[in-house]
């Protein structure tokens, strides 16, 4: 999702969907929309089907690689949510970002 200087969605876009158990992003497929739409910053969305909201390394990693590149281009990272049918995670509430 991607977010104007004031908070307020001004784009959501698919950058990648995955297999059974396994993603691939890179960080320029995530940030090419948002420095298109002229972003400030971003939230970072992704579902775990299996309901286990449990952040994995990889997802560990990969928000910290997202959040390094935002800081470079100057779009905050705001949060990184996981999302299963009935629940959710948010990095920002748990001090991983």
């Amino acid at each position: 999702m991607y977010l104007n200087a004031r908070n307020v969605l001004i784009h959501q876009e698919v950058i990648s969907i995955g297999s059974l158990n396994a993603n691939i992003v890179h960080p320029r497929e995530v940030f090419k929309p948002a420095i298109s739409n002229g972003a400030a910053s971003i939230i970072l969305v992704h579902n775990h089907p299996s309901g286990d909201i449990s952040p994995s390394q990889e997802d560990l990693k990969l928000t910290s690689r997202l959040a390094e590149a935002g800081h470079l281009l100057g779009i905050e990272v705001l949060d990184h949510v996981i999302i299963s049918d009935s629940r959710f995670l948010s990095f920002r509430s748990e001090s991983y970002i």
